[in-house]
């Protein structure tokens, strides 16, 4: 055991933090741990209606201490033995700053105001900003920044975020000396770094949703900025213009959570990351291998070579970055705004109101309502799924799109909506939840179809996360529509293993992140084979997806228009 190094992986979720302790001999998880965040499961600083999602860090600040406190504890090591911690998070999920790297949410003066949170990437509320700076970008006579983004800015990333806060809080703005994302918030926490422009920012979160990029020296111009507000302009000298990949330092300890976790002030902190890019990194990707993180939303990772990807640019994904997954190659994000979102979505469709009956029904004991609650939540969906299986394929009728978050990619646009198609007095609640099982599967197919169009071949598909884990229902439909075979990573917390690997390498328990893969991988335990009679009737149905598509993109912008002109 003297002989042991342990690494710590922190995974943050859009509904909770998990922590893994992990050997980094053989990738063995030794212990695990998940906090939900008490104030986001209230639903404060919400308002889904406006598309507006906040979190209050000190939600986050506690799944940090309890977590990796409950890890240590759990695995009874020696807590000396750890000696790297690394950082993911959910992204682009931009926070305001003090001077000292504070976030404003802890100030008074801000204290429940949503605008001084964090902006989670689900949340937007600033279609419009993004709607500009795409325009901009097109039609301003300069450097089109977006094109390393996929030539499409997204309400979910860093800039239109902070540009709709200064223009509808300007006392929020005022007072934010900087912004960071939280993956970089988190890491300057742990390190104690008081000085935002000093911190080591990921390259990562900055490459994919801010617009950096070597060629053009960081981030977007002074005068490209200066077309949407001086106060872009300004912020700019407050923020970075050098970024760092997570197999980096971003330093070590601090003295104050050393003491609140019982580690050491040696232990290294690497530079921050995206949950998917580190979930990538849990899942072996390779080149040629799409990598799908499958929770509320999906993240699409692959990794191309410099060589094999020359000078191409990917049309409509999430941006093509080097280093961002692994250095030394070009990261390629893509993604679904609604996965595992769209089926929670149907299932409190149907719940909440059986729910509210619960609640305020004279007929049921006080003590045994909650139980009753709790097993509608606990059940409703694998309710669904069962029955919704047993339906045959040839039987899909209904077609459904799977935008009521948005569309990410392929080509963004956050002001579509979802939809069904093919409504009759038949269309029962499991058949209707398979059609939005299979609308997730075609939005999938999308991304598929446009990275082979792309040039990007795509040889191995491997799924993770909850609904890869949990829903064979998703997955064998998804292996019919790509018509593809798809293997399942056995780890149950993938991102939080691949941020351990990174923190293997910061640490030097291996010289880079592709051996840190191979020594620390936790392989696959399931496999899922395209049923060809299946993939026949898919590939009609997608037709009908794509058609159907078409009409309501065509339909959504001529309201999107009348709404302005009204």
């Amino acid at each position: 055991m003297d002989n042991k190094t342990y690494v710590i992986g922190l995974d943050y979720g859009s509904d909770s933090v998990r922590a893994v302790l992990v050997d980094t001999a053989n990738g063995e998880c030794l212990a695990s741990e998940v906090f939900y965040y008490p104030q986001w499961k209230e639903g404060k600083f919400c308002n889904p209606v406006k598309n507006q999602f906040r979190q209050h860090p000190l939600d986050h600040l506690k799944g940090l201490e309890v977590t990796i406190k409950g890890v240590i504890a759990a695995s009874d090591i020696d807590p000396s033995l750890v000696k790297a911690i690394c950082v993911d998070t959910t992204g682009s999920s931009p926070l305001p700053v003090d001077e000292r790297g504070e976030s404003l949410a802890f100030d008074p003066q801000f204290a429940n105001n949503p605008n001084a949170m964090m902006i989670l990437w689900k949340d937007h509320t600033s279609i419009k900003e993004a709607d500009e700076i795409n325009s901009v970008a097109k039609n301003w006579g300069g450097e089109d920044y977006t094109k390393y983004e996929g030539g499409i800015y997204s309400s979910e990333w860093f800039w239109s975020k902070i540009l709709h806060i200064a223009r509808v809080d300007p006392a929020v703005a005022e007072k934010a000396y900087s912004w960071m994302e939280h993956c970089d918030y988190i890491t300057s926490q742990l390190i104690g770094n008081e000085d935002p422009l000093s911190l080591k920012r990921s390259r990562c979160a900055a490459g994919h949703k801010a617009l950096w990029h070597e060629s053009w020296g960081g981030l977007p111009s002074k005068e490209f900025l200066g077309h949407f507000d001086p106060y872009l302009v300004d912020l700019r000298d407050r923020l970075y213009t050098e970024t760092y990949t997570s197999d980096e330092a971003a330093g070590n300890l601090s003295t104050k959570w050393a003491k609140k976790l019982g580690l050491d002030e040696n232990v290294l902190v690497a530079v921050g990351t995206f949950d998917a890019h580190a979930g990538a990194i849990g899942g072996e990707v390779a080149e040629n291998t799409l990598v799908k993180v499958m929770g509320t939303s999906t993240c699409d990772i692959m990794v191309a070579s410099r060589e094999n990807l020359g000078d191409s640019l990917v049309k409509g994904i999430c941006g093509q970055v080097d280093g961002s997954v692994i250095p030394g190659t070009i990261g390629l994000e893509a993604g679904q705004s609604g996965f595992g979102d769209v089926l929670a979505w149907f299932k409190d469709l149907i719940a909440k109101p059986a729910i509210d009956i619960i609640k305020s029904s004279s007929q049921i004991e006080v003590n045994q309502k909650q139980n009753l609650i709790d097993e509608i939540e606990a059940n409703t969906i694998a309710l669904l799924s069962d029955k919704a299986e047993k339906i045959p394929v040839e039987e899909s009728t209904l077609v459904a799109l799977d935008w009521i978050n948005g569309r990410r990619t392929p080509d963004a646009n956050q002001g579509l909506k979802g939809a069904l198609m093919g409504l009759s007095m038949g269309s029962d609640a499991p058949r209707v939840f398979k059609s939005l099982v299979e609308a997730i599967c075609f939005g999938s197919k999308k991304i598929v179809d446009r990275f082979e169009s792309e040039g990007v071949r795509i040889d191995n598909v491997i799924g993770m996360g909850g609904v890869a884990k949990k829903s064979a229902l998703v997955m064998q439909t998804l292996a019919d529509v790509l018509n593809k075979p798809i293997k399942v990573a056995t780890s149950e917390q993938a991102p939080a293993l691949g941020a351990a690997m990174y923190a293997a390498v910061v640490c030097g328990a291996y010289p880079d992140t592709q051996s840190a893969i191979k020594g620390m991988s936790n392989g696959f335990d399931k496999e899922y084979q395209p049923i060809q009679k299946n993939v026949a009737i898919y590939e009609k149905l997608y037709e009908q997806y794509n058609n159907f598509g078409n009409f309501i993109v065509k339909n959504t912008k001529n309201q999107n228009e009348y709404e302005q002109i009204h």
